[in-house]
């Protein structure tokens, strides 16, 4: 996949889109989300979040991360990021927000920084919220691989994950994990 110059010396919150009912929780949309599960369980922790008072996130400390979800739908993400940023007094380039990416197969996921939302409601409502686009992403694929006529993002993203796909994830945050030296 994809690398970039995101070192992990200069961050310090990593950042699971998704949403926070249980209905949602294995959807194709919260592969952020899933993807800190995976992170925390490697690294030895359990995904237990601390939510302060009043604050629309919750949090894990592993190793020098905080790993942060939001308590709030996708499409009003910022608010937690915003929230969160100012909590642990980071910068926006000092954060990866993991997320999905319906326009990426599944099987696939890209590393960027400093880009536009690229029409994802979460991302878009972070950027307008903390203004700025400069952080680190990791857009992880969600389109289905057999796909031969294209679904719009509405039609699958709530869709709950099948068991073929969550192997595939399951080997994506691997390598994910791994080329981001956490």
């Amino acid at each position: 996949m994809e690398k970039s110059n995101c070192d992990s010396d200069e961050i310090k919150m990593i950042v699971g889109l998704g949403n926070p009912d249980e209905e949602y929780k294995n959807t194709y949309h919260n592969v952020g989300r899933l993807f800190l599960d995976e992170l925390t369980k490697k690294a030895g922790g359990k995904s237990i979040y601390k939510f302060p008072n009043g604050k629309d996130f919750g949090f894990i400390k592993i190793r020098n991360f905080v790993l942060v979800v939001s308590k709030t739908y996708m499409n009003e993400s910022g608010l937690a990021v915003d929230q969160a940023l100012k909590y642990f007094k980071n910068k926006p380039k000092e954060m990866i927000v993991v997320h999905d990416d319906s326009d990426k197969e599944i099987g696939t996921y890209k590393k960027t920084f400093a880009q536009s939302s690229g029409g994802h409601k979460g991302v878009e409502s972070i950027i307008k919220i903390i203004e700025s686009q400069d952080f680190y992403r990791i857009k992880i694929g969600i389109r289905p691989q057999e796909e031969t006529i294209r679904k719009k993002a509405s039609d699958f993203v709530l869709n709950k994950i099948t068991k073929r796909d969550k192997e595939i994830f399951d080997k994506i945050f691997d390598e994910i994990i791994n080329s981001i030296n956490i």
